[in-house]
């Protein structure tokens, strides 16, 4: 946080003018001048639309979510059985029902595999993103914030965003904000959550005194030579424009989800669907299930309101709850859907619905997935364990031709059976939807590693 202090020629302390938004994502003032700079020289490689990645931590199922196989025995069928959706002849697992409503306008990919069978977070930081934050890749192209209003670029957004009472974010298979060979300076902005994290970028100055903008821009060039900013910058007076659209551009408000419409928040809101007194407490993960059901509904919401203000970048992860071995730990497949998949089935469906009511469908893409996928028979625990061949993967809006199921599995659903899609044609499908990639390779200053993660092909038979 950076505090203006503001004195007469005694230097007696009288106000203070607190500036969190200038500090969003880790950078200085300073940082915020050159980021902007190099920004804008930059604008005609981003697209302007945003990706919203729901990481399904702990590997869900295939079968119960989007490929059901209800014509195959027992034992690898759907645990949950199957619903109808708006494409004819697709069903997904039932307790989709409103996402199965929702079909037509989704992409299902049913030939993705991860790879392996390990707990990590491989779509989002692994070998097909060279280390780094999927997000990260991004804001190195773009800068780190957004260069009118200084939004951060790159958000990750855990359940303690939201709802304090959640419990801390697991980072034990892998850390959500690396940024490999990029820097820290490309990590993705956290937000804490709770009051603290609004308060300190809230703007501590009476709204009278904001009339008196020529004193408030030399505040920031007194900071500006404060903290050494090359005074030979081209463009300094665009920035100090900047500067001040930053402090009252609404970066703020948009984590206050108090500021939405009631209504909007009701119809995310999952809490109701699975309270903690309804999960039976023999499984260990039994507070995690609760939190994912707190905690999901508002993350959605609040990834729509970022992108909606300039953020390119979006990652919710529901803190490892997918994991459905049905051992001391995790609930069985039918038990856990019920827990995990009836708030992601309405957090899902919610935010498809809301993003096409306010047109913003072709602006933003949804990508949701895990690390991997589950084994084909069910245990004799009513689990399914750690699965590498194949792993559910569904995409919307974002310019993707809606109403679509690329590739098919073999009939136990434990590999593609047509064209096997990849982290890498993943990678590069959620990058071309960011970023003009012919552009980018003809550009200087570019890491190799973004270019060619970028240049790979993107999913095929993806429209």
């Amino acid at each position: 946080m950076l505090t203006v202090i503001e004195g007469g020629q005694t230097g007696r302390r009288r106000e203070f003018l607190k500036i969190g938004g200038l500090s969003l994502g880790g950078l200085s003032l300073a940082d915020f001048f050159t980021n902007s700079l190099q920004a804008a020289g930059r604008q005609s490689l981003i697209s302007g639309k945003s990706v919203v990645f729901v990481f399904m931590h702990g590997g869900p199922s295939q079968i119960e979510t989007f490929d059901p196989k209800m014509s195959a025995p027992v034992g690898i069928a759907s645990a949950t059985g199957e619903i109808a959706t708006a494409i004819p002849g697709i069903t997904y697992g039932s307790t989709f029902p409103q996402l199965a409503k929702w079909a037509d306008r989704t992409t299902i990919v049913r030939s993705f595999t991860s790879g392996d069978s390990r707990h990590d977070i491989k779509p989002i930081v692994g070998k097909a993103t060279h280390g780094a934050n999927l997000g990260s890749l991004f804001s190195r192209v773009a800068g780190q914030n957004h260069p009118q209003n200084g939004m951060p670029t790159n958000i990750a957004l855990y359940p303690r965003a939201v709802d304090d009472s959640t419990m801390p974010a697991i980072k034990k298979f892998g850390d959500f904000e690396s940024t490999g060979t990029l820097g820290g300076g490309y990590a993705p902005f956290v937000p804490s959550g709770g009051g603290e994290m609004r308060k300190n970028m809230e703007l501590q100055l009476p709204l009278a005194r904001l009339d008196d903008r020529r004193r408030l821009l030399a505040n920031l060039d007194r900071i500006r030579r404060a903290v050494d900013v090359d005074n030979s910058l081209a463009g300094l007076d665009s920035l100090k424009q900047q500067a001040f659209d930053t402090i009252l551009g609404g970066v703020s408000d948009a984590f206050d989800l108090s500021s939405e419409d009631p209504a909007v928040v009701a119809r995310y809101d999952t809490a109701p669907l699975v309270r903690p007194d309804t999960i039976n407490k023999k499984w260990k993960n039994h507070e995690r299930y609760a939190d994912n059901s707190k905690s999901l509904g508002k993350l959605m919401l609040l990834a729509r309101r970022l992108c909606e203000r300039g953020c390119g970048f979006v990652t919710v992860t529901t803190n490892f709850v997918w994991d459905m071995h049905g051992d001391q730990n995790n609930a069985g497949v039918s038990e856990g859907m019920d827990y995990m998949g009836r708030p992601f089935d309405h957090a899902i469906s919610a935010f498809l619905e809301d993003v096409h009511a306010r047109g913003l469908s072709d602006k933003i893409l949804l990508v949701c997935t895990g690390e991997m996928g589950r084994t084909p028979r069910i245990n004799n625990r009513g689990g399914r364990d750690h699965w590498g061949g194949l792993a559910p993967l569904l995409l919307s809006g974002g310019g993707i031709a809606p109403g679509q199921v690329i590739g098919q599995s073999t009939r136990d659903a434990s590999r593609p059976l047509t064209e096997p899609v990849t982290l890498k044609h993943l990678v590069a499908t959620v990058l071309s939807r960011l970023i003009d990639v012919a552009e980018l390779r003809v550009q200087s200053g570019i890491p190799g590693d973004i270019i060619r993660a970028a240049s790979a092909n993107p999913i095929p038979g993806l429209s």
